[in-house]
């Protein structure tokens, strides 16, 4: 595919996004959402609906899907003076690694995000409903902080009784009980709790098109990324090959890098049901230098230029503007092409990320 220095600036990946085309609600259900399918060889694009996914792709298809699971990272507490204090939970559970202290509490150092009126300082404590206590160990940019949390029962259990789904900072409003299960795919992994938020592309399926897909022989296998906070920064370089990406815990199990390997050997397209089943492929093999079990970080960025070593194909949601999400996708179809069929989505009311409408680049 042909790049140009354009490729590599940051205004090239900018575009008019109407406010209400950013979806703030679950309305449309997992079998009502459009879908537009991209030609990334000839441009050319098509306004489908999802449940025609079915049809469109081929049979013997691998879909390789991230079964991270959101979990409710958001709680709110107090400083001792009484002043509310959020804190959003950024280390995954299953890495979180706890200690017993002599009184029986259950202690671990995580990672998370801070807010108040007037940020807690390094030293403070934080009380919660709960029982649950944070002592703030040190302080980075953005809210970022180190801190201590000391508990007794199990934190999955706090977390699930007292915290709130932690929805993307463009949902102007706060989350409900429809986000609860709506903000979730319907194959996340209770063992793989952890992501702030949801691999979206995978909001799409229902029962119905597992189903079909099923019958049609089109297989599913696999992986983890913990989706962190990350993924909704933007990028600030001007030259976009200066942008410094966030890591993220990553996991290939075996039968998925077999799958993987037996699809490839008979000629099948892998197509990863979104960036972050893409990025969990493509940083592994930018590690390893070949599909296989893989357990560990990644902080790829993956731009136009970008050779895809795993992925063939993908199904993903639409982006916002000079995000690193569309630079990925564009990596993978072409800018050009991504843009024009970004600007036929907008002409046509398409609904614009987690909750919003597909693509399928083939």
């Amino acid at each position: 595919m042909n790049v140009t220095e354009q490729d590599y600036f940051l205004k090239s990946y900018d575009f008019e996004l109407p406010e209400n085309q950013i979806a703030q609600c679950p309305a449309v259900q997992r079998h009502g959402s459009r879908l537009m399918v991209l030609d990334r060889n000839t441009g050319e694009s098509d306004i489908r609906s999802f449940t025609d996914i079915v049809d469109l792709l081929p049979e013997g298809t691998l879909l390789v899907a991230n079964n991270s699971k959101v979990i409710p990272a958001r709680i709110f507490g107090k400083k001792p003076t009484g002043g509310r204090v959020e804190f959003l939970l950024l280390t995954p559970l299953p890495l979180i690694k706890p200690e017993q202290d002599a009184q029986g509490r259950i202690k671990a150092v995580v990672r998370g995000l801070l807010r108040a009126s007037k940020g807690p300082k390094t030293g403070e404590k934080i009380l919660f409903e709960s029982g649950m206590e944070l002592t703030v160990l040190g302080k980075g940019d953005f809210g970022l902080s180190d801190v201590e949390l000391s508990w007794t029962g199990d934190l999955k259990t706090i977390f699930e009784t007292w915290g709130n789904i932690p929805l993307p900072p463009y949902i102007r409003r706060a989350a409900d009980e429809t986000d609860s299960d709506r903000y979730q795919t319907l194959y996340a992994c209770d063992e793989k709790a952890g992501s702030v938020a949801a691999p979206t592309a995978g909001l799409h399926f229902s029962e119905e098109i597992n189903r079909k897909l099923r019958s049609k022989g089109i297989e599913r296998a696999e992986v983890t990324l913990y989706v962190g906070y990350g993924t909704f920064s933007p990028v600030r370089a001007e030259d976009i090959r200066n942008h410094e990406m966030h890591r993220e815990y990553i996991e290939i199990p075996d039968e998925t890098a077999s799958a993987i390997l037996k699809a490839k050997a008979e000629g099948r397209p892998v197509v990863a049901v979104g960036t972050t089943s893409a990025r969990t492929l493509e940083g592994a093999f930018q590690q390893t230098g070949q599909v296989c079990e893989f357990r560990g970080e990644t902080d790829i960025f993956i731009y136009p230029g970008f050779e895809f070593k795993v992925v063939d194909r993908m199904l993903t949601n639409f982006h916002l503007p000079e995000s690193s999400l569309i630079i990925m996708i564009s990596a993978l179809a072409g800018r050009d092409n991504v843009l024009r069929a970004y600007k036929k989505a907008v002409e046509n009311g398409f609904r614009f990320f987690s909750y919003g409408d597909s693509m399928y680049i083939k």
